[in-house]
């Protein structure tokens, strides 16, 4: 599985559709993404984890810059996402962080 994070509109979709040569269909049929909102529902995020884990490619929002929400269940949903984020590079045979469209490579190799 190849996880990609980073911020919102920071052309994560993008780079894995051209660095992997898929076309919209492709991407949609391979890939799960927004798995950030997710977490905030789910008592167990070890099963999440593992269940998106057999997904090809799985596509996350960073949540965890900005301004810390007063609301005691938005804080836990950034939580949750940042924890969810953690056990899936933990799975992940490849994490890559987009930012501006620029890849950084954390773990593994893209299998291009």
């Amino acid at each position: 599985m190849i996880f990609v994070t980073g911020p919102l509109f920071a052309g994560k979709r993008e780079y894995i559709r051209r660095t992997l040569g898929l076309s919209q269909e492709e991407f949609t049929r391979k890939a799960v993404w927004d798995v950030q909102e997710l977490a905030a529902e789910v008592p167990d995020l070890s099963i999440l984890a593992e269940k998106l884990s057999q997904k090809e490619i799985v596509v996350a929002t960073e949540t965890g810059g900005g301004v810390v929400p007063v609301d005691p269940r938005e804080r836990a949903a950034r939580e949750a996402a940042g924890r969810l984020a953690c056990l899936l590079a933990r799975r992940a045979d490849a994490v890559v962080r987009v930012y501006c469209g620029l890849p950084q490579v954390l773990k593994g190799e893209l299998p291009c």
